[in-house]
């Protein structure tokens, strides 16, 4: 069992963590949020691999279901963030065509 002292300790980094992460982002100027985008991009996907690692060490049921809605939603975090990224770069682009659709 997690001791008392742990615990709180683990709320006030999360929420240290929290309130960091908010302060940052808010402060970020428009013209930086393609390159903070893959940047972050980046990061999820380390955070991906460490979920599939910890799902990978998880021996009860319970840490199995954890790690597997961790697995799914660290998947679903890097993919949306390159499908926003995509599309905020198809915005700059200035040929008028479409990507993929040929030379």
């Amino acid at each position: 069992m997690i001791e008392i002292t742990a615990f709180w300790t683990a709320i006030y980094i999360a929420m240290l963590a929290a309130f960091t992460g908010y302060v940052v982002i808010s402060r970020v100027p428009a013209i930086l949020h393609t390159p903070l985008m893959s940047g972050s991009n980046f990061i999820h996907g380390i955070v991906l691999v460490g979920a599939m690692v910890a799902l990978g060490l998880a021996t009860t049921p319970t840490e199995q279901a954890i790690g597997f809605i961790a697995v799914v939603l660290g998947a679903a975090n890097v993919t949306g963030g390159y499908v926003v990224t995509e599309r905020i770069l198809q915005m700059f682009n200035r040929s008028g065509k479409k990507p993929g659709k040929g030379a």
